[in-house]
């Protein structure tokens, strides 16, 4: 059975190599963007093509310019090359044998432009993110990572599919000042102004929700959940983890070798 038109997707890894066609930042940007995307693929947390990590790159012509994942390259098989440059509505600019989800920059669009720090958006659908966001009370403060993020936690109701941009206005609202965004029933979000740091949240909230969930396997009434004093108490004394240095210089060189072990090719 023949694909219906518009739906061949070429092997990224076969696309012209567009280092030294764009600027040096922009093919740094490429390069850390294509890394977060292995890297969410190597711990599990993708899903298929549907969700999305962007970046935003220098203003060009004076308009706001981003980096996206073209639609049907699987994570795990991203390349620098690859990426797709748009508009804040989503338009494609530049030359590409890709399309894109216009839909999936919806809520991607809103974060980057409220928020100076948010140079990379990472949302993703795990299954504890979900399980988690589905939950009244959302995150507890029920282990010392998940209090390393508590208190940077917001919280965004479910309003379907990211396809109406009005929903932009709201996210940002719930957002706020903070980095990191469960949305209800859908999954999560994190930011930050490094590839590093946006992953290295998206690493301690993940895996709050993941031991929440295993936690609850023995019943609400054998939970120790700690008080708000001393989740405050371990926010602050957890704070370093996320200024820069930890994730951009402690973390990030050795997630690059570990992708250069174990699936190398995200610089193509």
């Amino acid at each position: 059975m023949e694909r219906a038109p518009g739906f061949d997707i070429p092997d990224p890894a076969a696309v012209a190599r567009l280092e030294g066609q764009v600027s040096g930042v922009e093919w740094r940007i490429r390069k850390d963007l294509a890394a977060l995307y292995r890297l969410i693929a190597l711990h599990g947390w993708s899903d298929l093509v549907f969700t999305h990590i962007s970046a935003r790159l220098p203003d060009e012509e004076g308009e706001h310019r981003f980096l996206i994942n073209p639609y049907g390259v699987m994570f795990d098989e991203m390349t620098a090359s690859a990426l797709v440059k748009i508009d804040e509505k989503g338009g494609i600019k530049q030359d590409t044998p890709y399309f894109i989800n216009p839909a999936g920059f919806t809520i991607h669009s809103a974060v980057h432009m409220a928020r100076d720090d948010a140079a990379f958006v990472i949302h993703v659908h795990t299954a504890n993110g979900m399980a988690v966001s589905a939950q009244k009370q959302g995150l507890m403060r029920l282990t010392q990572m998940a209090m390393q993020v508590y208190d940077d936690l917001a919280y965004h109701d479910y309003e379907g599919i990211a396809l109406d941009l009005d929903e932009r206005e709201r996210i940002v609202a719930d957002l706020g000042s903070k980095s990191l965004l469960m949305l209800r029933n859908h999954g999560t979000l994190t930011l930050g102004p490094s590839a590093g740091t946006a992953f290295l949240r998206t690493y301690f909230l993940e895996n709050a929700c993941r031991v929440q969930i295993l936690a609850q396997a023995a019943g609400d009434g054998n939970l120790i959940e700690e008080p708000e004093e001393m989740g405050n108490k371990v926010y602050s004394q957890g704070a370093a983890a996320f200024m820069p240095g930890m994730g951009d210089n402690l973390v990030w060189p050795g997630l690059m070798r570990k992708l250069a072990r174990t699936n190398p090719g995200y610089d193509h």
